[in-house]
């Protein structure tokens, strides 16, 4: 069995969208889900709501009872569980969990107000986004309104920045893991220097699309086959917006230059994919940690 699902489960519309996306991940992995519930740890509550000791337990008591009736929600034939966790902040629990567990992603969902079928970043995932060491899957709004679909296809955004090897990686392991093809779009438009012509900028990319193809259908399993698909667009919101997207379907993108190893933090050119995409995305730390990738 590969390793398992962290899903940051709250008693919410997102935590319902998190869960769907990591049953979803689940069944097309073959992995097991926990659902970690993260409440304040102690010093950083607010003493004069109640006994210290009595609220703690009230807290616990209603995580417990949401976590079973969430668990109960779960495809049978998944294993999974439910977890409690004190943590300063619900990022740093769910990054605590994660590492506990050796797991390969952790879930979130969007935050609250954001438009339906789209990711809006809300406290906890901008935190994961930018400390955690473990791979992070955003759930769009009304996801779990949703079939409940296996992985159709993982499309992989890459560029030609550091990182982009460790995200072909991931890639196109998840690709072969799950059975189903990989899709590579190119980003080396919006990769290159300023100023370079836009013949030349063809002739890069083209390249580059045509090596990482060629890499990416020697490593995967037989069976599985590996297209470039080029994404016409002035901007990067104007090419993500012109790709077509498979029920199930999700995009993989790499973490900005400027974050340190093993650690993600989201790019402007990821950040702004993340505006228009209807599908879930899955943020990779530049460089893979030794334990909860695979």
């Amino acid at each position: 069995m590969t390793a398992p699902i962290v899903v940051g489960y709250t008693a919410t519309d997102a935590g319902a969208d998190a869960l769907a996306l990591g049953i979803r991940l689940a069944r097309s992995l073959g992995a097991a889900l926990h659902l970690v519930m993260v409440l304040p740890a102690e010093g950083t509550r607010n003493a004069a709501v109640a006994p210290e000791r009595a609220y703690e337990d009230l807290l616990r008591e209603q995580a417990r009872e949401w976590l079973t009736q969430a668990v109960r929600g779960v495809p049978e034939g998944l294993a999974r569980t439910g977890h409690v966790r004190f943590g300063e902040s619900f990022a740093e629990g769910l990054i605590a969990a994660g590492e506990e567990f050796g797991a390969r992603l952790i879930v979130v969902g969007a935050a609250g107000g954001g438009r339906f079928g789209r990711h809006r970043l809300g406290s906890v995932a901008s935190e994961l986004l930018h400390s955690s060491t473990i791979p992070v899957a955003l759930a769009p709004a009304g996801i779990a309104q949703q079939d409940q679909h296996l992985v159709s296809r993982v499309t992989a955004a890459l560029g030609t920045r550091p990182g982009a090897d460790t995200l072909l990686d991931e890639a196109v392991a998840l690709a072969g893991d799950t059975g189903t093809g990989l899709r590579l779009v190119s980003l080396v438009p919006f990769d290159v220097p300023p100023g370079l012509d836009t013949g030349m900028i063809r002739l890069v990319g083209g390249a580059h699309a045509h090596d990482v193809m060629t890499e990416a259908r020697g490593r995967l399993p037989e069976g599985i086959d590996a297209v470039v698909e080029e994404a016409p667009g002035d901007t990067v919101e104007d090419a993500v917006g012109h790709l077509a997207w498979l029920p199930g379907e999700v995009v993989l993108v790499g973490s900005s230059r400027l974050a340190q190893p093993r650690r993600l933090f989201l790019g402007s050119t990821a950040a702004k994919m993340l505006h228009v995409l209807p599908v879930p995305m899955i943020v990779v730390p530049r460089t893979s940690a030794e334990t909860g990738v695979r």
